[in-house]
C-alpha cells in the first residue's frame, strides 16, 4: 500500500472521496448486515471499503453493489478500509449473461491478484471497463479476454516482446517461434513443444485475432506470462471452471470452449 495515496485521500484533506468511478470486484458479510467490498477504482486503484449495514433492508446499498456493473462510489476515512457512504449507477444499467459470468469472474480474479491497494493505474481500469462492456455487449468473448490479459501485462509492467526474437531478428509470420517470457520469441521447427505460428504473435502485437489458432497461440503465450506473474499462485476461477467441465463433459461442444 502506497502511505501518500493514504495521505492524500480526496485531495481535501478531509478524508472523503466523492463519486469515484469503481467496479465491484469481490465482497463478503461482515457480521450481521454490513459487508466488506473490493473494489477497482480509476483515480484510487484497488480500495476496501466498508459498507456498514449494506444488507439492511432500509440501506441505500442494498442490492447496488453488483460486479460488473459500473458504480460512482463516495467514501471517507483514512484506514486500509475506507467507509463506504453512498453508491450509484454510473451510466447505464449493465447485465452479463451467465454463460460468461466465470469469464468476468477471472477478470476480477486477475485484478485482486495482480495490484496493490491505492496503486492507481487509470489504463487498467478503462481496459477492464472496456472488456466487461465487450463481454455484456456479446463481442467475441475469447478475443476480448486475451485483448485485456495483453494490455493487463504492458500496464504492469510485464510488457510481452512480440516482434522480434532473442536475437533480435523480426519475427516472420510464417514461421514457428517458441515463446519464453524472459527472452521473447525463439525460432523453432512447427513440431516443437509449445511451438507458436509467427503470424499469431503478430496479430497479439497489433490486437488482431484473424482466426481460431491465432486466438489459440495468443492464449498459450499469455497464459504462461500471467503464471509467471502469478508466481505459483492459482486462480479459482479457472478451477471452478475446470471443475464444471468435469461434471458436464459436453459443455460447450462442439467448440470445445478452453477455459479462461
Amino acid at each position: 500500500m502506497r502511505v501518500e495515496a493514504i495521505r492524500n485521500i480526496g485531495k481535501s484533506g478531509s478524508g472523503r472521496v466523492w463519486l469515484a468511478p469503481a467496479y465491484v470486484l469481490h465482497q463478503y458479510a461482515y457480521r450481521d448486515t454490513s459487508r466488506i467490498v473490493e473494489v477497482i477504482t480509476r483515480e484510487y486503484g484497488r480500495v476496501t471499503l466498508f459498507a456498514r449495514g449494506a444488507n439492511g433492508p432500509k440501506s441505500s446499498l442494498r442490492g447496488m453493489l453488483r460486479p460488473f456493473q459500473r458504480l460512482l462510489l463516495s467514501w471517507s476515512g483514512r484506514t486500509e478500509a475506507c467507509a463506504l457512504m453512498t453508491a450509484e449507477v454510473d451510466g447505464a444499467l449493465t447485465n452479463m449473461g451467465k454463460e460468461r459470468l466465470m469469464s468476468g469472474f477471472y477478470l476480477n480474479e486477475l485484478l485482486l491478484k495482480l495490484t496493490h491497494r491505492w496503486d492507481a493505474h487509470p489504463e487498467i481500469f478503462c481496459s477492464y471497463a472496456s472488456c466487461v462492456e465487450a463481454l455484456c455487449a456479446g463481442a467475441g468473448e475469447e478475443a476480448a479476454l486475451r485483448l485485456f490479459e495483453k494490455r493487463l501485462l504492458h500496464d504492469l509492467g510485464y510488457g510481452l516482446e512480440l516482434g522480434q526474437t532473442d536475437l533480435g531478428l523480426a519475427v516472420q509470420p510464417d514461421r514457428y517461434y517458441r515463446f519464453a517470457l524472459e527472452r521473447g520469441p525463439q525460432l523453432c521447427v512447427a513440431e516443437a513443444p509449445g511451438a507458436v505460428y509467427g503470424q499469431s504473435l503478430t496479430d497479439l502485437e497489433a490486437e488482431t485475432f484473424a482466426d481460431a489458432r491465432s486466438l489459440r497461440d495468443a492464449k498459450r503465450v499469455l497464459r504462461a506470462a500471467i503464471d509467471a506473474c502469478l508466481d505459483g499462485r492459482p486462480l479459482k476461477s479457472r478451477e471452478v471452471m475446470l471443475a464444471l467441465r468435469r461434471q458436464n463433459p459436453m459443455q460447450g461442444a462442439p467448440a470445445r470452449r478452453e477455459e479462461s
